[in-house]
């Protein structure tokens, strides 16, 4: 591990909540230094502990679950029963030894449990708290519960998604989730900026729904001007032609696109057509259209003869854009993602040695990195309620007694 300083070093976080968009926070944030305090409870863990596999070995448990470790490595986890009177009263302390208190529960929970933001300020004029749902804090659909495969039909993308004339197709579940997570990482750093200059916390309102639209300038703009709806159009593109995914030898595939008459002769060329170059019928964006199915054809014979990585190098020393479509296995060998230190792997006491993600941004001087593997359940209670809040082994079994820690 690396011996450079880190930049959030001392900074203060606990988050309430679980799955996707209130950890991967937690999880950015704790990669660059600074202490984050999962908070959990033995009777509702964390969903991703026993709702998302893949597990160790197949079998699920609350410390087996690999989607949990992946966005939970480098923090402290403790148990909190949030419904008896002494849990809540321990998570008001740990929230004011906190600056930084993230939560994605429904609107409404965290005020019911006594943790509500003016609560709260009352006692730490200085506290910053996130707050990430699916519609945000207010408005008439607010409490409305859901997944990120809701989240992304509700936004629009779904219907964007898919062939001509088929059915929208589902994104990967989470996807709003870690475009919303992103921004609540920044919204957390720019707050403790403000913080540092102003002594001031703030209360930040992130809703997942809206956060997706920032993907569909085009097609929101297209409607603005000209009232068109956006469809599904397969892997079409208005600007570009080809644009698409073609098969290549050994089970390959290379997705590749042009954007330019001049980038397609190119393509011609490399490809072994180069009578295309002085085609009238190629020249323009709606002549290649129109030729569609000519040129898939053609490229679909030059790639079937080429192993992907291979033809992508081909394409990319001609001046096309092209890439090969990488498997989960060739994302772990990747020369690019090796060389950045993507993956670093770490020890999980249940899961044992497992790769796991790097912050996808890094600072020069205070880079960060996976500190530690993810928590076992409960695993940090000791360290965090008597070293960092300060009770004495009685303190302790007299609360663990009471029920207080779930």
């Amino acid at each position: 591990m690396s011996a450079s300083p880190n930049a959030l070093a001392g900074v203060r976080i606990v988050e309430f909540g679980g799955y996707a968009a209130g950890p991967h926070i937690g999880k950015m944030l704790a990669n660059f230094g600074a202490t984050v305090v999962h908070v959990e409870s033995r009777a509702r863990p964390d969903g991703f502990r026993m709702q998302y596999p893949p597990y160790k070995d197949g079998h699920p448990g609350v410390n087996s679950g690999g989607c949990f470790a992946y966005f939970n490595d480098s923090k402290l986890g403790v148990t909190l029963d949030l419904k008896n009177p002494q849990g809540r009263a321990l998570a008001r302390r740990l929230s004011l030894w906190s600056e930084v208190v993230i939560e994605n529960m429904r609107p409404g929970v965290i005020e019911r449990l006594g943790l509500a933001f003016d609560a709260l300020k009352a006692d730490n004029p200085a506290l910053i708290m996130l707050s990430s749902c699916n519609m945000g804090q207010t408005g008439p659909r607010a409490d409305t519960p859901g997944f990120g495969s809701q989240l992304t039909a509700l936004a629009g993308i779904c219907g964007l998604t898919g062939e001509r004339g088929g059915l929208p197709t589902v994104l990967y579940g989470p996807y709003i989730d870690f475009i919303a997570s992103t921004l609540g990482a920044v919204a957390v750093l720019a707050a403790l900026e403000r913080r540092r200059r102003t002594g001031t916390g703030a209360r930040i309102d992130i809703s997942q729904y809206e956060a997706g639209l920032m993907f569909l300038a085009g097609p929101l703009l297209e409607y603005e001007l000209s009232g068109r709806i956006a469809e599904c159009s397969g892997n079409d593109d208005p600007h570009a032609m080809p644009h698409g995914a073609y098969r290549c030898a050994a089970g390959g595939w290379i997705a590749l696109s042009c954007w330019s008459s001049e980038e397609f002769a190119a393509l011609a060329a490399a490809i072994g057509q180069p009578q295309w170059q002085s085609d009238a019928c190629y020249a323009a964006l709606s002549g290649r259209s129109n030729a569609a199915g000519v040129i898939d054809a053609a490229i679909c014979a030059w790639t079937s003869e080429r192993e992907a990585s291979s033809a992508a190098a081909i394409l990319q020393r001609a001046g096309v854009h092209a890439y090969p479509v990488n498997t989960m296995a060739d994302l772990f060998i990747d020369p690019q993602l090796v060389a950045r230190g993507q993956w670093q792997r770490r020890h999980h006491a249940v899961i044992g040695d497992q790769a796991y993600c790097a912050p996808a941004f890094q600072l020069s001087d205070t880079p960060g990195e996976v500190t530690a593997a993810a928590p076992l359940l409960g695993a940090d209670n000791d360290k965090v309620f008597r070293d960092c809040l300060g009770l004495s082994e009685s303190d302790c079994a007299a609360l663990r007694e009471a029920g207080a820690f779930g």
